[in-house]
């Protein structure tokens, strides 16, 4: 090396087509699962305002505690998929 200093590289690999689409996918999935936490939350706590909707806000809690299940059941569904994927022909 030259003058004795050592120059950082950066890591590079390469991931197949099909890869990247299902990463998306399952990132999509995981976004819009996101999006529906918010929601069930949001409408408990608007609906915990008034005393006669008490109860359907209480079920909104419930519906968005569910989707708290979900949100780890899409990351462990999308590795799963992953490693199921063939390796790629470039790697040694």
């Amino acid at each position: 090396m030259p003058d004795g200093k050592q120059i950082d590289t950066p890591l590079t690999f390469t991931i197949g087509r099909e890869e990247v689409v299902i990463r998306r996918r399952y990132e999509f999935a995981s976004i819009a699962n996101d999006f529906l936490i918010a929601i069930w939350f949001l409408a408990g706590s608007i609906l915990f305002l008034y005393p006669a909707m008490e109860s359907l806000g209480s079920w909104f809690f419930i519906f968005g505690s569910v989707q708290f299940l979900v949100r780890p059941s899409i990351r462990l569904v999308s590795h799963i998929h992953l490693k199921r994927l063939p390796t790629s022909q470039w790697e040694n």
